[in-house]
């Protein structure tokens, strides 16, 4: 009935031309208008998310996408020097240090979240 070969995941922005300046310009991905007029980010492990308007959207509280990086500390800074906030989580809620880097979380990884212009969190993620 299912297919994994067919299986796509999306998320809702309430931009999509501040999501489309964000996801290519920005953050550097290959970012593709559909001919819905929405949004597809293409990976090159042949992956792709599909974005979507959402008028009255409200964003999700929880990490949408992971980008895993060779280097975190390099890659938050470069997020700051583009003007995207790396530290979103008050320390009561999430202690981060001043990159927004939680350090050794429960013997995972290093990780850091950012949000899109939508409010939407992605984490980036030490590889």
């Amino acid at each position: 009935m299912f297919s994994s070969d067919q299986a796509f995941s999306g998320f809702a922005v309430d931009d999509i031309p501040a999501a489309r300046e964000f996801y290519g310009t920005v953050l550097g991905l290959d970012v593709r208008v559909n001919e819905m007029g929405f949004l597809d980010l293409h990976f090159a492990n042949g992956h792709s998310v599909f974005l979507y308007g959402k008028p009255v959207h409200e964003p999700a509280s929880f990490t949408i996408l992971n980008f895993p990086v060779d280097d975190l500390d390099a890659a938050m800074r470069d997020l700051r020097s583009r003007g995207v906030e790396t530290k979103i989580y008050a320390e009561d809620e999430l202690p981060t240090d001043e990159l927004g880097i939680a350090r050794g979380m429960g013997g995972g990884p290093d990780i850091g979240w950012i949000r899109d212009p939508a409010g939407n969190v992605l984490a980036i993620i030490q590889a």
